[in-house]
């Protein structure tokens, strides 16, 4: 399996973002490093791995983002 790993730094927490190749032109990213529990709440896919932790990215911008208005 074809896995690439990407760092972020979102709203002053670190990320590990896998990336991983699911067909031919489909890259499915989760978030990493996280042992004993689920990775995130559902995957992010898009044609490239770039494309598809970038999705990730912009989730997690605007979860945080959101988050701190709730507060």
């Amino acid at each position: 399996m074809i896995v690439q790993r990407f760092e972020e730094v979102i709203n002053g927490r670190e990320y590990e973002i896998e990336v991983s190749l699911v067909n031919g032109t489909t890259w499915c990213a989760r978030l990493g490093g996280v042992q004993g529990g689920a990775s995130s709440l559902m995957p992010f896919y898009g044609d490239t791995p770039d494309e598809a932790a970038q999705q990730l990215t912009n989730w997690l911008t605007l979860a945080h983002r959101n988050a701190q208005k709730s507060v």
